[in-house]
């Protein structure tokens, strides 16, 4: 049975920070795969019932830390700054042919007026439904410098068990787990290099712990009835934990004396063997029993769960919240949550600048007949995956429904990627290991052969290495590079199979493609191997996609190569006039499977073929390649040496 596609698809991919250019993590671990995916979804449903959008987040305490420390004069405002890094942005984007229909920035142009009103909008949603609650909470303070820290001015330990993130910051490490920055371990400001004290503010917080059973109900759904990554939801199940501290052993004798005066808990024997494992029921009682523990001496760290979902800020660069109680100190929002719902601000813009109606982002958003993909990197599941979905369910007019009903706030699809490593690190612009930037990369390799490499490395299972040969220390000139070999199967095989179809129809057939039936086994081949292509594309299996290409791509050539020798060698006309026949089926079936990976060769060969642009369209993915060129029409006459998928000039 074949899978079933939705009739609309909105695509987003993870919005890029606005005070940096793109490095090569955000192309191959995330923009190339959410392209790939918006490519087949155009045709397989129709190019105008899919919307592939992202755009520059502009706001947040990295771009204010990294504006701060420019060399600034008078032109350059912040705005300017992220405007400058957004540009960027879209050009390397552009150079790897990622056909975003929009690539916005939350706090540029129209874009940002929509994106100002929608969060209102959300704000106050959440507000009159009693979810949200003001909380007065710790903050860092720097007195030498005599300000409040943003989130990235301060850096410490993440008090996570088991964490192993190189940074953390205020409230959240660098692989994206949530805590009070109270619970920091040995923080630092970043501004004067000493221990910030700690003072208290109120914000917004959006009560995610009350969404515990919903977000639980839903992930157990998940598992048993959909498509999504395993790991994914292994990785979602981790925060859906009562709260929990691990005590060293060391300290069982004060948490035994303790044991009266702390709130009731249970002591979970399976979990740590190293320490003891306190569970308690809420939240509130966890941070009653920390601060009688830190009272005491005790050594202790947290495990994951949900806390308070922290909506505002102090930061005066950001979006405004709107005042709906007497408290008319102005705050604006945490970026994260805002970030969460950018992306139906950059549908509305969309659809409104095409002329649609300014409710019209409803249709892709709120409708059960639509789906929506967000391809984001591993670190950031905590927030798609939890605070995203209690905020949405939120959001509905009845609460909490892990499938809503049309007409409510719909809960996206989510194709997290496991790291993609540099060299064996883990490489950001923020660790000590610098990634490449995207646009560097294109100086050894072209688009093509970097996308298909890129989707073959199968992130959906773990974290793999990105290993460039011109990037690696004493490389031996011998040894092939790793990068090339799926762009091989293009520049090489694919490009010799189709090359030679071109030029033995030009010389024996006036560039006519003979007429006559294909093979019946060669037609039964390529149906198997677009119903395969399908499934792993409905599936988000990437890496099995280039495999079957490979597969497929060479079983053709091998094909035409001993077929052709048989023919040539027994003077068997009709053989080779079949061989030809079979073989441009074979390039029909792969050009179409191949176009969403490495577009501009394929619709290279659409042109030389001068067939209709419905050779793309899925309603038409069995027909013949005859079906959709003029049998009047020769083929464009290919010259000698003419690539359709081309090496680097640097790879001669």
């Amino acid at each position: 049975m074949r899978p079933l596609f939705p009739k609309r698809a909105v695509v987003t991919a993870g919005m890029p920070y606005g005070n940096k250019e793109l490095h090569f993590g955000h192309v191959g671990g995330v923009f190339v795969h959410a392209d790939t995916y918006a490519r087949f979804l155009r045709d397989r449903i129709g190019k105008d019932n899919v919307i592939f959008v992202s755009g520059t987040d502009c706001y947040g305490s990295p771009i204010l830390e990294s504006y701060r420390k420019l060399e600034k004069n008078d032109s350059i405002t912040i705005q300017n700054y992220v405007r400058n890094n957004h540009i960027k942005q879209k050009e390397a984007l552009g150079d790897y042919e990622i056909s975003l229909d929009l690539f916005a920035a939350s706090a540029l142009d129209k874009a940002a007026d929509v994106h100002n009103e929608i969060s209102a909008t959300i704000f106050k949603k959440l507000y009159e439904k009693g979810t949200l609650k003001k909380l007065k909470n710790s903050q860092f303070y720097d007195p030498e410098f005599k300000v409040l820290l943003n989130g990235r001015q301060v850096v410490g330990k993440c008090p996570i068990q088991g964490c192993s993130s190189d940074k953390a910051y205020a409230d959240e490490c660098s692989l994206g787990h949530q805590y009070m920055p109270c619970d920091l371990i040995d923080p630092v400001s970043t501004l004067s290099g000493l221990k910030p004290e700690v003072t208290y503010v109120s914000n917004w917080y959006f009560d995610l712990e009350a969404y515990l059973g919903p977000l639980k109900e839903r992930n157990d759904y998940l598992r048993l009835n959909t498509n999504h990554r395993k790991y994914l939801i292994n990785t979602i199940e981790e925060f859906l934990k009562k709260p929990c501290i691990y005590v060293k052993k060391d300290f069982a004798d004060v948490v035994t004396t303790l044991q009266n005066q702390l709130p009731s808990f249970e002591i979970d024997e399976q979990s740590n063997k190293s320490s003891l494992t306190l569970v308690f029921q809420t939240l509130t009682e966890r941070e009653t029993a920390q601060e009688l523990l830190s009272s005491h001496g005790v050594q202790y760290r947290t495990g994951k769960t949900l806390v308070p979902f922290r909506l505002t800020g102090n930061i005066e660069w950001g979006v405004p919240v709107p005042q709906v109680d007497s408290d008319d100190t102005p705050l604006t929002f945490w970026v994260w949550p805002e970030s969460l719902w950018a992306p139906i601000s950059f549908t509305k813009t969309y659809l409104m600048e095409h002329g649609e109606s300014v409710d019209a982002w409803k249709d892709w958003w709120n409708s059960k007949d639509s789906m929506v993909y967000q391809f984001i990197g591993e670190d950031n599941i905590y927030f798609y995956g939890i605070a995203e979905m209690g905020l949405f369910m939120a959001l509905q007019d009845d609460d909490s429904k892990i499938t809503p009903d049309d007409g409510q706030l719909q809960l996206p699809h989510l194709i997290a990627n496991n790291h993609i490593l540099f060299l064996d690190k883990k490489a950001s612009s923020s660790s000590d290991i610098k990634p490449p930037m995207a646009k560097e990369l294109l100086s050894y390799y072209t688009p093509e052969q970097l996308r298909i490499h890129f989707l073959s490395l199968g992130l959906s299972t773990k974290s793999v290495s990105f290993m460039p040969k011109p990037y690696i220390p004493g490389a031996d000139p011998k040894v092939a590079d790793t990068v090339l070999k799926e762009g091989n199967l293009l520049t090489n095989v694919f490009n010799r199979l189709v090359r030679s179809c071109f030029y033995t129809v030009q010389k024996y057939y006036d560039s006519k493609i003979p007429e006559g039936t294909i093979t019946p086994s060669i037609l039964e081949e390529g149906k198997n191997a677009i119903l395969d292509f399908e499934r792993g594309m409905y599936n988000h299996e990437f890496h099995s996609l280039t495999y079957l290409l490979d597969t497929y791509i060479r079983n053709a050539n091998k094909y035409w190569v001993n077929s052709m020798k048989q023919a040539e060698s027994t003077g068997d006309d009709e053989l080779s006039k079949q061989v030809l026949i079979d073989s441009f089926h074979a390039v029909r079936v792969t050009m179409t499977l191949l176009h969403s990976i490495a577009p501009s060769g394929c619709e290279m060969i659409q042109a030389y073929l001068h067939a209709d642009k419905k050779i793309w369209n899925w309603d038409y993915i069995f027909e013949p390649l005859t079906f959709f060129l003029d049998s009047n029409v020769p083929l464009e006459y290919l010259e000698p040496k003419v690539d359709f998928f081309k090496k680097h000039e640097s790879q001669f």
